[in-house]
């Protein structure tokens, strides 16, 4: 009686490393003047992420850099930051869409204070976005007493706003918040967004009035760099634009 041989499968080939130079921005208000750049070479695998190659920098060559992070999903929005030029979440930008021919710079999102390294200041972000009063607003009960009944409509009006996390890299994108302090920017307008075209809430009025503000909608200039920016794929610039049209109108 012949046995038959079964081909066993060829092993995985194995994933090659190779070594990545970052050039981080660092800046420590307790010894530097001024921001100053730094190389470090780390060995990385083209899955690994730019947060994995902070963490390698971090626990084993240099435990003074600081940057925040959280999740490590995406969700969170902790990690944002300027990735060669653009400003990207550290955790959802893989190495291998990278050129690694040549240095990965990273730095500090942009118009928001400097306090160390990748870290910046978000308190003024975040004022911005508790001016536009980013909660539901309702002086009436539900008809039954338990919820707000919305239709399959209603709810997609505002739904890609939504998907706010907040992480400021469409804000500390745009050119005239860099310039001026005083404007609102896109995520707190996103945020507005979110509300005044949501059927269940009561205050559209007082939000259009607040972003018909001369540092509100108007100060916006077009540029689609907050669109590009955002990690989330929300239409940053035509909520934008539907805000403006609400307040031309006068209602959502």
């Amino acid at each position: 009686m012949s046995t038959a041989t079964i081909d066993q499968p060829a092993a995985p080939e194995a994933i090659e490393s190779f070594t990545v130079t970052l050039i981080i921005r660092r800046f420590d208000p307790e010894v530097d003047d001024e921001p100053r750049w730094q190389d470090f070479d780390v060995e990385m695998f083209p899955t690994d992420r730019i947060l994995d190659a902070l963490h390698k920098i971090k626990w084993e060559q240099d435990g003074s850099l600081s940057f925040r992070r959280s999740c490590a999903h995406g969700v969170c929005g902790s990690d944002a930051m300027r990735i060669n030029g653009r400003n990207r979440l550290a955790c959802k930008t893989l190495i291998k869409d990278l050129d690694v021919t040549k240095p990965v710079y990273v730095e500090a999102i942009k118009g928001l204070p400097l306090e160390k390294d990748l870290i910046v200041d978000m308190e003024p972000f975040f004022e911005s976005f508790k001016e536009v009063q980013p909660f539901l607003m309702a002086s009436s009960k539900p008809a039954d007493g338990k919820e707000r009944i919305q239709t399959v409509a209603q709810r997609a009006r505002f739904d890609d706003t939504t998907k706010c996390i907040l992480c400021a890299a469409c804000t500390s994108s745009c050119p005239v918040f860099w310039t001026d302090g005083q404007y609102f920017g896109p995520a707190a307008i996103v945020n507005a967004h979110r509300f005044i075209f949501d059927s269940r809430d009561e205050n559209a009025a007082v939000r259009l009035d607040i972003l018909n503000d001369k540092e509100g909608v108007w100060r916006c200039r077009t540029t689609f760099n907050c669109t590009e920016a955002c990690p989330r794929g929300i239409q940053v610039t035509q909520a934008i634009a539907e805000v403006k049209q609400a307040i031309m109108r006068g209602k959502p």
